[in-house]
């Protein structure tokens, strides 16, 4: 009697191996900056082995972007579900994305809408909708629990949150020279929650904050 094993898809295997790699180079360096050889010269194969499963470097940038959208988003969500403080959870889902994105050191996303503007449009609306959704729940969230004022108009404030966000990545206006991105979004998060919050999450705020500038 033979026993059956799992078959292991190994051209599956690979493509996520390359994307992988793709996403750490990417971000290190730049959407532009990476050419399909360095992609290979990392990885020790051919430019040909990426080829068999990415037509051209257009569709490479594709898979990667959505992919890593696709694992920080399920990340966002997973905080999210645990539905803990408001104010903690917008400093988690920070943490979330710096972790995965390293940084942004190198400036992708201001590359990626310069060379790549499709995928960079179509990126920008599944990222809204996961935000809008995110970020309007943890306004009600903290309306309820007394931390947000009871004035504010969710969809409005929603909507510049997303706003200023992206604003963020645009190097010419926060050059990455003068600023990194973990100071800028530090410093946003605080001006955000400083115009939203009561009394009672001023002091939810003040804590978070004084914990972060002894770590």
């Amino acid at each position: 009697m033979f026993l059956k094993f799992p078959v292991v898809n190994l051209h599956l295997i690979m493509r996520e191996q390359i994307i992988k790699k793709s996403a750490e180079l990417f971000l290190t360096l730049g959407f532009k900056s990476v050419t399909m050889d360095d992609i290979a010269n990392e990885m020790g194969i051919s430019k040909k082995t990426i080829y068999v499963h990415f037509e051209n470097k257009t569709k490479l940038v594709e898979a990667t972007t959505l992919q890593m959208f696709e694992i920080i988003s399920h990340g966002i969500e997973g905080i999210c579900q645990l539905k803990k403080n408001p104010i903690e959870e917008i400093y988690d889902i920070k943490n979330l994305v710096m972790e995965h994105l390293k940084g942004e050191k190198s400036s992708p996303h201001y590359q990626l809408q310069k060379y790549y503007p499709k995928i960079f449009n179509s990126l920008k609306s599944k990222q809204y909708c996961i935000m809008q959704e995110c970020v309007s729940d943890n306004l009600k969230r903290g309306i309820d629990l007394g931390l947000y004022r009871d004035t504010l108009e969710i969809e409005f404030v929603a909507k510049i949150y997303f706003t200023c966000m992206m604003a963020l990545k645009d190097k010419e206006l926060f050059p990455l020279n003068n600023f990194s991105m973990q100071t800028l979004m530090n410093h946003y998060l605080e001006y955000h929650l400083r115009g939203i919050c009561t009394p009672k999450g001023l002091e939810n705020l003040s804590k978070i904050v004084n914990n972060q500038s002894n770590q």
